[in-house]
């Protein structure tokens, strides 16, 4: 598996297949109810959520993935909405699971070390892009990460043995954070978002992947009802007890730690050192 990817065909041939969906799709979503978007112009209202469009993580291939997409049972899969710590996440299970793969290899050869977190985990949406498949045959777990709710997840997670971790933010920190984002982002043909703007539209549920709240409450209700399937966390308690929350995650992924990697890492943390 290469978890770096560099410009060149395989680009081109994403950028292709994402024209191709877009093709399919315009039709329909263009039917959708409408808002102002964020990032985009536009956001469409897609199974009761907000949508992008015309975007690698939009509604064209939310649809294209709940076509298409088929999930295996030793599927890990990480899901929260934009700006709640998906890249932290991601870095936290993406090392937790493949630890023993590095353990004896030096540090620099890590790939969180030479690449971005989303490239080495990443997003379900964009597997339908792609004209060769993330992970080879033999490679298992299979690790992708989600901002779908979870009502709009293919049937084939929602009917699979997989694992799900949902991970949210407090909802004050997510509109600050997105705003920002929001105006990095904004095209020269949008004017800058005032935060009186920003505020209005995350109350009224119109950001990407909202209403916040149905978004959280999905996976937690189901959480509740299946915990052996989604592992609820919040951002907050992995940030104040990052080492106790992170024993549990490793548990409930199926890569608990070791006597021995206890020992080490509390070691580690009494003499100042990185876990």
């Amino acid at each position: 598996m290469s978890f770096v990817t560099t410009p060149g065909l395989e680009d081109y041939q994403e950028e292709a297949n994402l024209a191709l969906i877009f093709d399919k799709y315009k039709d329909k979503f263009t039917t959708f109810p409408k808002e102002k978007g964020w990032m985009t112009e536009e956001l469409y209202k897609y199974q009761g959520f907000w949508h992008q469009s015309k975007n690698v993580v939009s509604v064209e291939t939310v649809m294209a993935t709940q076509d298409t997409f088929q999930a295996l049972p030793t599927d890990i899969y990480l899901a929260t909405l934009p700006k709640s710590g998906t890249t932290w996440l991601k870095a936290l299970v993406f090392s937790t699971v493949n630890r023993n793969m590095y353990k004896n290899k030096p540090l620099s050869s890590h790939p969180l070390q030479t690449s971005n977190p989303h490239n080495c985990l990443p997003f379900v949406e964009c597997e339908v892009l792609k004209t060769s498949p993330t992970y080879v045959d033999a490679y298992l777990p299979r690790l992708f990460a989600t901002h779908m709710p979870y009502t709009s997840l293919p049937q084939s997670i929602l009917d699979s043995r997989c694992r799900i971790v949902y991970m949210c933010r407090n909802p004050k920190d997510v509109l600050v954070s997105l705003f920002h984002f929001a105006n990095n982002l904004r095209g020269k043909s949008q004017n800058v978002m005032t935060f009186e703007e920003a505020f209005e539209m995350f109350t009224k549920g119109v950001i990407p992947n909202g209403p916040y709240w149905d978004h959280v409450k999905g996976y937690y209700k189901i959480g509740l009802e299946q915990p052996t399937k989604i592992m609820f966390l919040t951002y907050e308690d992995m940030k104040m007890d990052t080492p106790k929350y992170l024993r549990r995650l490793a548990k409930f992924l199926g890569y608990p730690f070791t006597e021995e990697e206890e020992a080490k890492g509390k070691e580690k943390l009494e003499t100042g050192g990185n876990i």
